[in-house]
């Protein structure tokens, strides 16, 4: 079974605005609102391709019944935690000339959540998979991934994690099945200038000499580099088409890659549909379908 994270869930309210003045009145141009987080996403697309998952975190109040709501019309199964204080966070994204995000900062989790979150993870078996991916509330330890993946590790459960700086730095020592950086992400870890697929790839290294099993590093148009646990660094291209909207591009690659490597252990099978299905959400305005993924597919040799 493959569980998802998702401490901080969000409503995204995009909105549209021609030309937005500040103090003046501005008139929305188009508007939608959609479930956000990171683990979220890769639960919906791991549904998306038929693939049985299971997602938790926190939600609280009545945006968190919308998000519930919103997931569950995705088919995904849910197991989040409801607190009884607060509201799920609503995440702004203002388009007009720029564009413009205001985050919320989302309830309080108290010590009684957290072991609320750990009694669920307890049951976790070995050969399942947990994916910790996005950033953590202030209300938690900032350590929480390095304590949830200590506490499974005996257990001989599975880590994919994609999250930034020290927050995947730090649980590298947890030997992380799969990690998902992208190469800005990569270059903010180290402090560096990457110019070159040399550099990526020596970076990369580093980050298996740390700890991680398999390492992709994602470069938006550019394409991706994977570092597999045993063989040669392999590059491939993303297929064509046309951008519409890289919001959970990267989730949706970490979904594809999973879900690859789940039907025969072949992690250059990985490789390809996670780039695959990342395209399609890229090329998309929601995430990434079966039938966008497959017919991306037969482009990639």
């Amino acid at each position: 079974m493959i569980n998802t994270i998702t401490l901080n869930p969000s409503l995204d309210y995009i909105v549209k605005v021609d030309s937005f003045k500040v103090d003046k009145l501005n008139r929305t141009e188009e508007e939608q609102i959609y479930a956000g987080g990171k683990g979220i996403n890769v639960s919906i697309v791991l549904t998306n391709l038929g693939v049985e998952n299971k997602a938790l975190g926190y939600v609280a109040g009545f945006t968190g019944d919308e998000i519930l709501r919103q997931v569950k019309n995705h088919d995904v199964d849910c197991d989040f935690i409801k607190l009884e204080n607060g509201i799920s966070r609503i995440n702004v994204k203002l388009k007009s000339d720029g564009e413009t995000e205001i985050n919320g900062s989302g309830p309080e989790i108290t010590e009684d959540n957290l072991k609320a979150l750990f009694e669920k993870l307890s049951h976790l078996e070995k050969g399942d998979y947990l994916v910790l991916s996005g950033s953590i509330p202030g209300s938690v330890p900032d350590d929480i991934y390095e304590k949830i993946m200590s506490r499974l590790l005996e257990k001989g459960v599975e880590f994919v994690v994609d999250a930034t700086k020290d927050l995947l730095l730090k649980v590298l020592k947890y030997k992380p099945f799969f990690i998902k950086p992208n190469h800005h992400e990569l270059a903010e870890m180290f402090n560096v200038t990457l110019e070159s697929d040399d550099d990526i790839i020596k970076y990369g290294k580093k980050l298996q000499e740390m700890g991680a099993k398999n390492v992709l590093i994602s470069m938006a148009g550019d394409g991706a580099i994977l570092l597999p646990e045993n063989g040669n660094p392999i590059k491939r291209e993303v297929p064509k088409g046309t951008l519409k909207n890289s919001v959970g591009a990267g989730d949706s690659m970490v979904a594809g890659f999973i879900c690859g490597y789940l039907k025969n252990n072949d992690i250059n099978e990985a490789f390809k549909m996670g780039i695959a299905t990342g395209s399609a959400s890229a090329f998309s305005d929601e995430l990434a379908t079966k039938e966008q993924v497959n017919d991306l597919l037969k482009q990639m040799k």
